[in-house]
């Protein structure tokens, strides 16, 4: 039964360790909205806002500053800060997980995210918004490796690939909720209370976590089968039956379903003969290792290359930047723009959820770089002419674009073409490409877009880069794939 064993306990489950990941799209996104406010560059109030300036300002007495002064390099660097820290976050929490234990990992990533929403709230200067930033990017690097790794643990086998959705799904809603919280809270010193909730919603999950169960693999992995089988009975249910779905884990405690990569595996990989020890255990290769090795380097050189393109597509110049970026550009308010851009990314992040499986990965990769790089120069050309309309439609397509491909393929190739000894490696590889591309479109996008305007006079401009970027990609992305299926890779 394909239901079997989805219980309400395991969806509480679910929804309680999800809000890591949603933490990763609200403090991604959560300096957009109220970008013009915290550097001190626009102080007025919509009439929309009014409806909250009354509450707001009767709870916020506290004597804080309105805004910290900054240019667009400051800016820059307090928004991209964020990945440099979840960088670090991330290639951290697969080792410290895989020691300490997954709920442990997460009630970390919680504590860091209370601390770094805290500091972020109070800060008066920019070292010290960075310094938040910092925080809040190493618990949001962690819980993309924590997160995914928990689902696909605790979740059925034949719903792994179901409730793994989930994670970029939570990721969308993070994005949804700041960006409407900094419509209504830019204003004045309001905006603190937008970077604040961050800060209660890691403290709900932390209280979660007190009813949030070990991973069953993770106990068996560590010696205590006995305590692994009673919560995997917990999670399925009573009425489960779970012998066929344990029966993996040895008398001796090991767990050789347990996955080591910085991400969910897939449910029905399949080590190859020769990835197997004397005792049928994985070996796993290391970092340096998959790079060195002739069978695997192609992968890591077309998934790195692959993780690039992700981003300098531009995603992250709408999700971080767009509200400033578009200030004045567009016949609707652009904070109003970005909530509905935000809508748009989560319901076509739903809605493209099949597609993968039915088009194929390399269907969907181009279709998304081509989407992307039309919408890119559209976009472009509606702003340097003035046509405004045009404009704001063209900022909604480019970004649903980005769901039907770029947005979840990169993340579920590395298990499809390397195998399970070189998995681990290979998604490390990936992880980190993707945050060290999201650095420099965080720390570079507003200088360069900057730059440009100021050359060439009048708005738009930085967008034909974008543009030229995805025929740049469209060439890679099918350069990759023909290299992949010449070395024998599987995928399509």
């Amino acid at each position: 039964m394909a239901g079997q064993g989805v219980t309400a306990y395991l969806v509480i489950l679910i929804a309680i360790s999800t809000l890591g990941s949603l933490q990763f799209g609200f403090h991604l996104a959560e300096l957009n909205a109220p970008q013009d406010v915290i550097t001190c560059h626009r102080k007025s109030i919509s009439a929309a806002r009014l409806l909250l300036r009354s509450f707001v300002t009767s709870v916020h007495e506290a004597p804080v500053d309105d805004c910290i002064p900054m240019d667009e390099a400051a800016f820059a660097t307090v928004s991209s800060v964020f990945t440099i820290g979840g960088l670090i976050g991330a290639l951290a929490a697969g080792p410290f997980s895989s020691r300490r234990g997954r709920l442990l990992a997460m009630r970390v990533t919680a504590l860091l995210f209370i601390a770094g929403s805290t500091v972020e709230t109070i800060a008066s200067s920019v070292f010290v918004m960075a310094s938040g930033r910092f925080l809040s990017g190493i618990g949001a690097g962690a819980s993309t490796v924590i997160v995914p790794l928990y689902i696909s643990e605790v979740c059925p086998p034949d719903r792994r690939g179901f409730f793994g959705f989930m994670t970029q799904i939570s990721i969308n809603v993070g994005i949804l909720i700041t960006q409407t919280l900094g419509f209504f809270l830019s204003y004045g010193s309001a905006w603190r209370w937008n970077l604040g909730i961050g800060a209660f919603i890691a403290a709900a999950q932390g209280i979660g976590l007190l009813i949030v169960p070990e991973s069953p693999a993770w106990l068996a992995a560590h010696d205590d089968v006995a305590g692994a089988k009673k919560t995997l009975q917990r999670i399925r249910g009573v009425a489960v039956d779970i012998r066929e779905e344990s029966e993996v884990w040895g008398r001796d405690g090991s767990a050789s379903g347990e996955e080591e990569g910085l991400l969910a595996q897939s449910a029905d990989e399949v080590p190859p003969p020769n990835a197997t020890s004397a005792k049928n255990e994985p070996v796993h290769l290391g970092f340096l290792q998959v790079a060195k090795d002739p069978s695997t380097r192609p992968v890591i050189i077309a998934l790195v290359g692959i993780m690039f393109v992700q981003q300098f597509c531009g995603i992250n110049s709408v999700i971080m930047y767009s509200v400033s970026l578009l200030a004045d550009l567009l016949p609707i308010s652009s904070a109003l723009l970005s909530i509905l851009v935000s809508l748009v990314n989560l319901v076509t992040t739903i809605a493209c959820s099949p597609l993968p499986d039915r088009l194929g990965r390399k269907t969907c990769l181009i279709a998304s770089v081509v989407g992307q790089g039309s919408s890119a120069l559209v976009l472009a050309l509606s702003i340097v002419f003035g046509f405004k309309i045009l404009s704001a439609l063209a900022v909604i397509v480019f970004v649903g674009f980005f769901a039907v491909g770029l947005g979840p393929v990169p993340f579920i190739l590395a298990s499809e073409l390397v195998g399970q000894e070189a998995v681990g490696a290979t998604q490390s590889w990936c992880l980190g490409a993707n945050y060290v591309a999201t650095f420099l479109v965080a720390q570079f996008f507003p200088i360069v877009n900057k730059a440009l305007n100021t050359w060439l006079g009048g708005h738009g401009w930085v967008y034909f880069i974008f543009a030229g970027l995805a025929a740049v990609s469209f060439v890679f992305v099918t350069w990759s794939f023909r290299s992949l299926r010449f070395h024998g890779a599987t995928g399509n």
